[in-house]
């Protein structure tokens, strides 16, 4: 078809289609979740998801005050045209809060049209390429000794990918790290939290992690570890270096990466495999990245990188220059952004790997769905759509809550990334 909807009979007519009401529900069971929901004259409703942690309002607003007036009388099956439309039609284009914008129109206009078809929502992509999506959890310990305990519980869950996280000696608190029994959720204060780095006590204390690591655990699980861009490039490259003896499975934002070429000092120093693009609106953030091969797996968020629809171009840029998929999927993503990526997962030919943080049972509740996790993977469900609902009423109990994301700064009070 012209317009970009799957080359597959969708039921109904253009009438049927037509988007009769959009609205933004805005709760928070255990974080802040940005939900859009679309509705058809025919009565069938699609959810998109346009979470962006630290920073939900400004998406909230943006949507209902800019997006939704543009969206009424149109044909929820021009997936392509809309999307065309809203990025440049907008003029401004890219940055989180309109793509995320963007991305939410995008999934919440596939699962209508998944459902039109009454097909999930991979088979509208072109169907399987896989039964299940390797998924990656994550272990963290106030030292090495508890971290590593961690690993094994997840190697005991079933897990057969883990990420670690380590605190840093000589710094009261360190990134990736939970308190008490909590799952780790960095988004914790109203106001910006501040903290204390130094990359030199991080430097000695994560390839001391990862030995021990091999140590207690083998070399059949998949370790992977979160610079989350706080080193320079030669710093970068020396812990690349330096962790190659210990085989992860990747290096995750070694380094900012504003300046696409730094990945290329890495390179230039090690093996080690690199993953970086969570914070990536475009596909114009890591086209360098991709082209020169200074990457082995882009992990842009169909929430932040406006949708399936664009995702879907990244993922095949990637795939020409060897480079795979490895999602973002932090606890700042709802259920429904999980969903949407699991059958993206199982759909297409370069996966690498997603992750999966566990979300409240209070997010579980509000966000009904079918995905399930088996023996290290997660399963999209055979639902019409990507297979997430809303229950609204449960989820008007929970008030948006104003959470803003750390700050950090380096001993001598300069500020530093986060």
């Amino acid at each position: 078809m012209s317009d970009g909807t799957p080359q597959m009979q969708v039921e109904g007519s253009a009438r049927d289609r037509q988007i009769v009401s959009a609205r933004v529900i805005v709760t928070c069971p255990g974080r802040n979740f940005v939900t859009l929901r679309i509705e058809t004259r025919s009565g069938i409703v699609g959810l998109g998801d346009a979470t962006l942690n630290g920073r939900e309002l400004a998406v909230a607003s943006y949507l209902q005050d800019h997006v939704v007036p543009n969206l009424i009388g149109r044909d929820a099956g021009r997936i392509e045209d809309l999307w065309q439309f809203l990025y440049r039609g907008a003029y401004w284009r890219r940055g989180p809060v309109t793509m995320s914008a963007i991305a939410a129109v995008d999934v919440a206009l596939w699962d209508i049209v998944a459902k039109l078809a009454k097909l999930p929502l991979y088979q509208m992509l072109g169907g399987r390429s896989r039964e299940g999506a390797l998924v990656y959890g994550h272990a963290n310990g106030r030292d090495i000794a508890e971290t590593s305990d961690e690993v094994r519980r997840y190697i005991e869950k079933g897990f057969l990918a883990v990420r670690a996280q380590c605190a840093v000696p000589g710094l009261p608190k360190t990134y990736g790290i939970a308190v008490g029994a909590k799952a780790y959720e960095p988004a914790e204060s109203e106001l910006p939290l501040e903290t204390a780095w130094s990359t030199s006590k991080y430097l000695q204390i994560v390839p001391k992690l990862f030995e021990q690591l091999r140590v207690d655990h083998g070399n059949d699980i998949e370790l992977l570890h979160d610079g989350h861009h706080r080193m320079t490039p030669i710093e970068a490259a020396r812990l690349a270096r330096d962790l190659e003896p210990y085989r992860l499975f990747w290096l995750e934002d070694a380094t900012p990466a504003e300046n696409q070429r730094s990945f290329e000092i890495i390179r230039r120093h090690s093996v080690t495999p690199l993953a970086v693009g969570e914070v990536f609106n475009s596909i114009w953030d890591c086209k360098h990245l991709i082209s020169e091969q200074l990457i082995d797996y882009i992990r842009t968020t169909i929430v932040h990188a406006g949708g399936i629809t664009h995702v879907r171009r990244l993922a095949d840029f990637a795939g020409l220059h060897q480079v795979r998929t490895g999602f973002h999927g932090a606890t700042d993503l709802s259920p429904v952004t999980m969903g949407a990526a699991l059958h993206f997962d199982s759909w297409v030919p370069n996966f690498g790997i997603q992750e999966w943080m566990f979300h409240s049972q209070e997010t579980e509740d509000v966000f009904p769905h079918d995905y399930f996790f088996r023996d290290g993977r997660l399963f999209c469900g055979e639902s019409p759509g990507h297979g997430v609902s809303i229950d609204e009423k449960l989820a008007a109990r929970y008030p948006y809550s104003p959470r803003q994301l750390p700050v950090a700064r380096l001993p001598d009070g300069s500020m530093w990334d986060w």
